[in-house]
């Protein structure tokens, strides 16, 4: 199979195409054809090394594991002992975030995990950035109990992570005020089609205040909004949560105190910790075919550009995801 592979830390060109041997799937396993896979900032940051933690995560002084990607969108081609519930021809989404990657032509999948049929009228594209993001921001959304009625502000909304959580808390019925740092031309309305009732975009003028405050949650989908700013947009009892460590993995440290100043209702910081299953991939798909859930695409590259589709992440303005679609086999 083709794969696209890196041996060391760096920018965008120590990615080589190469050849690999087939994997073979083990038990409760699925094979899967990739047809399309995204390069994600999870991505760029094992592939860089920067910052330190991702070399003591990934690796040191080299990366252990050769072939990066975690989600993918194709075809089942074969089955492990024991699997029930899929057929070889089965289109599938799924999650592989630990094992050797989807920017490959064949990757194993394992069906208790992050994984699911693609539902009806959604293309392979279209579906392969739906679970990282999708079981990140869902963390963010349980580890609050937030739920009809209450008011959260998402920043970096137009992030993959941001975009599907404007949308996930919008499904639960929490009216959303989306933050960004610019709206993407031709795309203006991009956050209030997603649910977003109010929407501040910092990028052409507006200021963070107008945002108002009184939030039973705000969330940090980015990394670039620190407790110490977010917690005077919060109510008396309001939570804090990101999807970043923060500078010095000071939002671990927070959450830590999290809990107490929970029951004093205070304005406390918690850290969502992902789960990902296969009850988990079903409800997200299930959204996906109600059309209560879409991942945004940004850009779409073929897997010879896989380079320039790291580079453009690397920059730091992706709006949703960013797809790489694999060849279709002979």
């Amino acid at each position: 199979m083709r794969a696209a592979t890196r041996d060391r830390y760096g920018d965008p060109d120590v990615i080589q195409l190469v050849d690999l041997p087939d994997p073979t799937p083990g038990p409760g396993e699925l094979l899967v054809r990739v047809r399309a896979t995204t390069v994600n900032r999870s991505d760029t940051a094992a592939r860089s090394g920067s910052p330190w933690i991702n070399r003591v995560v990934h690796g040191w002084p080299r990366p252990r594991q050769r072939v990066l990607g975690s989600e993918l969108a194709g075809v089942v081609v074969g089955l492990g002992r024991g699997v029930d519930g899929y057929a070889a021809g089965d289109r599938v989404v799924g999650f592989v975030d630990g094992r050797p990657g989807a920017h490959a032509e064949l990757v194993t999948v394992p069906v208790d995990g992050l994984v699911a049929h693609i539902p009806d009228g959604v293309s392979f594209e279209d579906a392969a950035p739906a679970m990282e993001a999708g079981h990140y921001a869902h963390a963010c959304l349980r580890v609050t109990g937030v739920g009809r009625g209450d008011r959260a502000l998402v920043h970096g909304a137009t992030g993959a992570i941001g975009s599907t959580l404007v949308q996930l808390l919008h499904a639960e019925g929490v009216a959303v005020t989306a933050v960004c740092d610019r709206l993407p031309p031709g795309r203006g309305s991009l956050l209030t089609e997603l649910g977003a009732t109010t929407v501040v975009d910092l990028g052409n003028g507006d200021r963070l205040d107008r945002a108002g405050d009184g939030f039973d949650v705000v969330v940090d989908a980015t990394g670039h909004l620190p407790f110490a700013t977010a917690r005077r947009l919060l109510r008396p009892g309001g939570a804090y949560v990101s999807s970043d460590l923060g500078r010095g993995g000071q939002n671990i440290a927070l959450s830590l105190v999290g809990p107490l100043a929970r029951a004093l209702r205070r304005r406390h910081a918690l850290f969502p910790l992902p789960r990902g299953d296969a009850d988990l991939a079903t409800h997200l798909v299930d959204l996906m075919a109600r059309g209560a859930y879409r991942p945004v695409v940004d850009r779409t590259y073929d897997l010879a550009d896989i380079r320039a589709a790291h580079a453009y992440v690397d920059t730091g303005r992706k709006v949703g995801g960013v797809v790489v679609r694999l060849p279709v086999a002979d």
